[in-house]
């Protein structure tokens, strides 16, 4: 007889096998995302959007989002495996089957898909798994492994849970949507260039051409630098596009000047890069927070 306190788990590793599928999933890499939906959703709507729709809006998102990253991690175990941020993943400790992951993954991305449909619109529902096909086909399997500018084209996936926000509550792309998914678009680069500043040599030894590889710290600053002026600028145009006032402008141009600051720091002290890549972080989230905080404060 089955004892009803023995966990369930994998029978090649102690961690219980839904810890492994709910790591599969990067809820903590959503969470950024998610941060980007809610507002733009205060935005459309030009006050609170309503708590049903808000909650469908993003556990629809959530679930397209895991989808992606978990067929994302079948794609790429062959690398995860190379790097030390990576090889305690599911897959390089061999805790789940590629099998598996790939169905999980599938499950995910069909039923964020049929969720949005039948709980906002096909428009919202469409445009995240567009995001998806993205994320897997375009920047996991296209530019990942072929060209330093990955992250850059790949980046416009992580930028589609804000034109699904939007289009969860208007069933259509205005233009301040389309400026929100430019900001998020704009920083992705110097957010993730960061992080592979870090882990250069991983992702060296896994043969990834990320931009730090190839070009070296100095020159991936650089860039870096010119993304985040490109990006402040974004953040100040928004508030010329009209669901915003001053209040986002105060904020916006504060924290553009001390991102400007981070960055053209970080040329002299690109030891520090982890520490930048935990402020673009709280960056990107003070932004959204304030278009959110300023539609809701000043309707």
């Amino acid at each position: 007889m089955t004892n009803p306190a023995v966990r369930i788990t994998n029978p090649r590793t102690e961690t219980p096998l839904l810890k492994t599928y709910v790591e599969l999933m990067k809820l903590r890499i959503i969470e950024l995302l998610l941060i980007t939906t809610l507002p733009a959703m205060v935005a459309a709507a030009g006050g609170w959007p309503g708590w049903w729709l808000a909650f469908a809006t993003l556990l629809g998102g959530t679930l397209s989002s895991a989808g992606a990253n978990a067929i994302n991690q079948v794609i790429d175990r062959d690398i995860d495996k190379l790097m030390s941020r990576t090889r305690g993943r599911p897959l390089p400790t061999d805790r789940v089957s590629p099998r598996a992951v790939m169905a999980f993954g599938v499950a995910l991305g069909a039923a964020g898909f049929l969720w949005l449909w039948a709980t906002t619109n096909l428009l919202a529902a469409t445009l995240s798994t567009i995001g998806l096909l993205f994320y897997v086909f375009v920047y996991s399997l296209l530019l990942k492994r072929t060209t330093t500018q990955n992250i850059v084209i790949g980046g416009a996936a992580g930028a589609v849970p804000v034109l699904v926000g939007w289009a969860a509550v208007n069933n259509n792309l205005e233009l301040p949507a389309w400026i929100m998914f430019a900001i998020v678009f704009f920083w992705t680069p110097p957010h993730f260039w960061a992080l592979a500043i870090r882990y250069r040599e991983d992702y060296e030894r896994a043969g990834v051409p990320m931009l730090p590889v190839v070009v070296g710290e100095k020159r991936a600053i650089d860039h870096m630098l010119a993304y985040t002026v490109v990006l402040v600028g974004a953040t100040l145009l928004l508030y010329a596009t009209g669901p915003v006032g001053w209040l986002y402008l105060s904020v916006a141009a504060v924290a553009g000047v001390a991102f400007l600051a981070g960055t053209w720091m970080l040329r002299d002290h690109p030891e520090a890069a982890m520490k930048y890549f935990g402020y673009s972080n709280v960056y990107l989230s003070v932004i959204f927070i304030a278009i959110a905080g300023d539609v809701l404060v000043l309707a």
